[in-house]
């Protein structure tokens, strides 16, 4: 039985609280680049209707989850109707159903025999998925109805090689992370399928020469296929995978999270921490990035980092990969950056949310901001992003019409600064992205999702549909497991006294990983 938050849902003061927060205007809602950033301020969020939030989100994975498995699909339509649950899953959407479950139970939404039943049956589950046995990683797809591994994805029909994805495990490594201190009576599940899971196989110690710690393979194959691999074994434990040919590179990304566990469980140096690229450098073979950063280099544990900084529209901060707020904070929804870090994320994670804002608000004129990888409301999937403030030059755009930027690289051939765009189009929000924001900008994140709800269509019985297309008002209605997953994180965190932070962080996160976080200084203003 699902039992009401200890608050009352969705008053009326509530409400008019957040509509007066959203009166102000557009305008008003965006700081102006020059100003100071306050994080944290919790208080600035209606708690009435968070609650109602975080319970009509937490509804739309009961409707998602298939009750003989307890396993969660992809996605579900916006009616919940369960004949609308995807035929397929992932681990990530897993882990993001076992850390949504245990925030419900914090906020009230489920009792505690709920939640050790829900999580149970969803372990139960996975320790009979077919795995890789050497390093014990989940492969990408699975019928969440069968249990059985996907070799043909529904509906299309188009054929899978099953391909291990190193952030796809870490995800649902992070879940099983935190059930071990959330929910202990369950331990003797949870962790036999942690134990296994070896993170050492991505892990290429040679990826960037022997002055750097090495870089994590973005996964493998088990069988040879036509396209790029990279044929081989880095932990020499069973026969050769087939590795991707690409290396994560990019450091604030969603991908950081892979080194965040394989650190905190002792499967990698801590100096891994700084082998990926803040920027690329600044010369003429790396070109091809957004645009020429600014820093200098430091050194941390013997490691050489070139501490690059993007600047866009007054504001200086570390790109992220593609511009978008998925990449940038949902890693922070289970490691406190920018506590263990006050000279590095505790500076770019407000100046990151604030450009968001000035894109959305004030440069592309949408009145609406957040941007990152969601449903597209004319198509499946895509993703947006603010186009310059990720390293891709081809950039994740904020629009469906791609609009891009180019703002050149010094005196290289090839990249001359190109004219910005006069006009934007059809900009697609998501809500996740704003959910992302509550932590660091608590008001102009309220106003704007007071604001999706008042100007379109956007809210269902599953809490806020996916995205929408701002100037023609086109919604994507549909429920996904990792994006209502990140909304139920953003949720808990603040409503349930960072639930995730404190039990993923017990223990070797602690011991391994603060360490470095807490060294390192970027090339970002403390005052902005």
């Amino acid at each position: 039985m699902v039992r009401k938050p200890r608050l009352a849902l969705a008053t009326a003061g509530a409400l008019a609280l957040a509509l007066a927060l959203s009166s102000a205007g557009a305008a008003a809602s965006a700081p102006a680049p020059g100003a100071a950033a306050a994080p944290g301020k919790a208080s600035a969020i209606p708690t009435d209707l968070a609650y109602q939030w975080a319970a009509d989100t937490w509804r739309s994975f009961t409707a998602m989850v298939e009750p003989e498995t307890g396993m969660p699909s992809d996605n579900i339509d916006g009616s919940l109707n369960p004949a609308t649950r995807s035929r397929y899953t992932s681990p990530t959407n897993i882990g993001s159903y076992i850390w949504s479950t245990i925030v419900a139970r914090k906020l009230h939404l489920i009792g505690k025999q709920e939640e050790v039943d829900r999580i149970r049956a969803t372990l139960t589950s996975l320790a009979q998925l077919e795995r890789h046995p050497a390093s014990g990683m989940y492969y990408n797809w699975y019928d969440p109805r069968t249990l059985e591994l996907l070799r043909v994805f529904p509906p299309s029909g188009a054929p899978i090689d099953p391909f291990a994805s190193s952030v796809d495990n870490a995800w649902l490594a992070a879940a099983l992370m935190v059930v071990h201190d959330a929910v202990p009576q369950l331990r003797h599940l949870s962790d036999p399928l942690l134990d296994a899971m070896d993170f050492g196989f991505y892990y290429d110690p040679a990826a960037r020469g022997p002055d750097f710690p090495g870089l994590m393979r973005g996964g493998f194959w088990v069988e040879p296929l036509a396209g790029c691999s990279v044929a081989g074994n880095y932990r020499d434990r069973g026969p050769d995978v087939y590795y991707t040919c690409h290396h994560y590179g990019a450091f604030n990304s969603e991908t950081r999270m892979i080194s965040y566990v394989a650190i905190a469980l002792g499967q990698v140096p801590p100096a891994h921490y700084f082998a990926p690229w803040r920027t690329f450098p600044p010369t003429c073979d790396w070109s091809w990035q957004e645009m020429l950063p600014v820093g200098e280099y430091r050194e941390y544990l013997g490691v050489s980092v070139f501490e690059g900084a993007y600047r866009y529209r007054g504001l200086q901060f570390v790109p992220s990969w593609g511009g978008d707020m998925f990449e940038a904070y949902m890693p922070n929804l289970f490691v406190p950056e920018e506590e263990w870090g006050p000279d590095s994320w505790a500076r770019n994670h407000p100046v990151y949310v604030r450009g968001q804002i000035e894109h959305g608000l004030r440069e592309a004129g949408y009145g609406h901001w957040g941007f990152s990888p969601a449903s597209d409301p004319y198509g499946d999937y895509r993703e947006y992003g603010v186009d310059p403030m990720g390293l891709d030059a081809a950039g994740y755009t904020s629009d469906v019409q791609r609009t891009t930027v180019d703002y050149g690289f010094d005196d290289c051939p090839g990249r001359a600064p190109q004219p910005l765009p006069t006009s934007y189009g059809d900009g697609v929000v998501t809500p996740h992205a704003v959910f992302l924001g509550l932590r660091f900008a608590p008001e102009e994140s309220v106003a704007e999702l007071v604001r999706l709800r008042s100007q379109f269509d956007i809210y269902g019985p599953g809490g806020y549909y996916d995205a929408v297309a701002v100037r023609s008002g086109k919604v994507a209605k549909r429920y996904l497991a990792l994006d209502q997953g990140m909304i139920m994180g953003a949720l808990g965190n603040l409503l349930g006294g960072d639930i995730l932070r404190d039990t993923f962080t017990r223990g070797g996160a602690e011991k391994l990983l603060r360490p470095v976080i807490a060294i390192e200084e970027f090339s970002v203003p403390a005052q902005q």
